[in-house]
């Protein structure tokens, strides 16, 4: 029975294994990770790398593949873990049924204009994307220059944003950083 009320530690357990679940055939480009794993460091990149205790956040940082990657919708989501928790996650879910060509621009605008923790999601998932590139395995396409686009555009996307107590801005500075290692600037 989905859970409507209760400690945040529930909520983040039900979270953990509703995405465990929903993705349990799933694997990594590199065709041996568990998609799940994803899911976990760009939780744990929102919690603990950008210092985020928003509920909202974290879950939604657990939950963000589950829409365009599973066959969860909104309506699975808002039920279990709530409207705001849903919003964040239809946010950085892009349209499949666009023409590829008006995708991309479709997902900007409407993350541009969502919930701040949809931002500050994209920003740990393209910073666990990021510290995961150069890991291909043997064969595999480099997954760099698509890692270090992504993370491009997550920064367009907040400049200039502070979000609560400066969060999204320390966010960008840590993916900033990290680009700029990784570009080897």
């Amino acid at each position: 029975m989905p859970r409507k009320t209760g400690a945040p530690e529930a909520f983040f357990q039900e979270a953990c294994g509703f995405a465990a679940r929903r993705h349990r055939h799933q694997v990594r480009k590199d065709g041996a990770t568990p998609y799940v794993a994803h899911l976990m460091r760009v939780a744990l990149t929102t919690a603990i790398v950008f210092e985020c205790s928003d509920r909202v956040a974290v879950l939604a940082a657990l939950l963000h593949d589950t829409i365009e990657d599973t066959t969860t919708d909104y309506e699975d989501i808002e039920e279990r873990f709530g409207a705001d928790v849903a919003a964040c996650v239809a946010c950085l879910t892009k349209n499949m049924a666009l023409p590829e060509e008006e995708r991309d621009d479709e997902y900007e605008k409407r993350l541009g204009s969502g919930p701040w923790q949809a931002r500050l999601v994209k920003l740990a998932d393209c910073y666990d994307n990021l510290s995961d590139a150069g890991s291909e395995a043997k064969g595999e396409e480099p997954r760099l220059p698509r890692a270090l686009e992504h993370a491009a555009m997550a920064l367009r996307l907040t400049k200039g944003e502070r979000g609560p107590g400066g969060l999204t801005g320390r966010a960008r500075a840590k993916l900033e950083a990290l680009a700029r290692a990784k570009s080897g600037r």
